[in-house]
């Protein structure tokens, strides 16, 4: 039930973004981000000899809420460049560039939080072990591809538009 939860999720978050964007093409690119942050999960668990079970798949889902609310800033913040004339590279760089820092902060700030419960100090921490390596794992490959993955996305998937006119002197 959880893996049918999960692709719920992940289309639910598609059809919002969808009609909050007002286009069908930038939750897409946004929401890439999410589904690639599983490797980071599949990884973290085989490496700490986790199991898979209810709670790591709880752990998926708020990863995947991070990782697209991270996508969410760069590409928001591209579009308002492009609206101000900017080129569609050109934006997309200074969007990862100007949002790097929020986007840092959130991850550090998560995986910070969640060290403690990922980590068996006391007994009675292997319930909650699961859901912080599984957090921590996926924010770890989902950052990385948010900022190199959803840019190289954007500039494939967004027609580049010419520079605005200048005016004549």
């Amino acid at each position: 039930e959880m893996g049918f939860n999960l692709v719920l999720a992940v289309l639910l978050v598609y059809l919002v973004m969808a009609a909050q964007f007002s286009s069908w093409l930038d939750p897409l690119i946004m929401i890439v981000a999410a589904p690639l942050g599983l490797v980071g999960v599949a990884v973290t668990l085989w490496a700490t000899s986790t199991s898979l079970n209810i709670q790591s798949c709880m752990g998926v889902l708020l990863m995947i809420g991070i990782s697209v609310s991270n996508s969410v800033l760069l590409v928001e913040f591209a579009n308002r460049l492009r609206g101000e004339g900017v080129l569609t590279f050109d934006a997309v760089v200074r969007a990862a560039r100007t949002r790097l820092r929020p986007i840092l902060m959130t991850t550090i700030a998560t995986i910070v939080g969640l060290l403690p419960m990922a980590i068996h100090l006391h007994p009675g921490d292997e319930m909650n072990l699961p859901l912080a390596r599984a957090v921590i794992g996926g924010l770890l490959g989902s950052t990385l591809l948010t900022l190199f993955v959803v840019p190289v996305l954007y500039v494939f998937l967004k027609p580049a538009e010419a520079a605005p006119m200048e005016a004549p002197d």
